[in-house]
């Protein structure tokens, strides 16, 4: 069993400077572990399943483009559905971009970058419920800006309930944290700094 996630996806090894490093905040180690284990090791998986949950990790995670998480990840989802990683992966190529994008009006009109609009390429294999999971979680990670409520209403339409949904943006929100906080430790790794 891993004892923390982090660590693991960013190669730390115990008593190492970038061990000793994130011992400087326990809290932020303690909650980052907290959070995947409540999202990917529920007491009760409730309305969001388990497949479900590895499913939108193996997607997001893919979509960042960081290789050793989606890898963990599309391993955790193989272990309960082989046959529903190959729709992901596929999906994964299908809704590569680089991002942000969004078209905005007023003082952050100069921001504006149309960008892709990904809608799930096969959704009979994904399902209803992924396909629209998919969907929304590609806007959350490229056009976080235009998520609103003709977002959240595709997810109802595809039978997601409003507990559902929040945990479906809870799982996006924290895997691109997780990303983002590997890929700093990694780069930190990489410059030797030292607790």
């Amino acid at each position: 069993m891993i004892t923390d996630v982090i660590d693991h996806l960013a190669g730390i090894a115990p008593g190492s400077s970038l061990d000793r490093l994130r011992d400087r905040r326990p809290d932020a180690r303690e909650h980052a572990q907290r959070s995947y284990d409540a999202l990917f090791t529920p007491d009760d998986e409730g309305e969001v399943t388990l497949v479900e949950r590895d499913a939108v990790a193996a997607f997001v995670t893919g979509l960042h483009q960081d290789l050793t998480v989606a890898r963990f990840y599309a391993d955790r989802l193989a272990e309960l559905s082989p046959g529903l990683l190959k729709a992901v992966e596929y999906e994964v190529e299908a809704g590569r971009a680089t991002g942000p994008y969004g078209v905005y009006t007023g003082v952050l009109a100069a921001e504006s970058e149309e960008g892709p609009r990904y809608r799930a390429s096969d959704p009979a294999a994904l399902g209803v419920r992924l396909a629209a999971a998919f969907e929304h979680a590609h806007l959350l990670v490229f056009r976080p800006r235009e998520a609103g409520r003709g977002a959240l209403a595709a997810l109802r339409r595809a039978g997601w309930s409003e507990t559902g949904i929040v945990t479906l943006s809870q799982l996006v929100a924290f895997l691109s944290f997780q990303v983002r906080v590997i890929t700093g430790l990694r780069l930190l790794n990489q410059e030797g700094v030292t607790a």
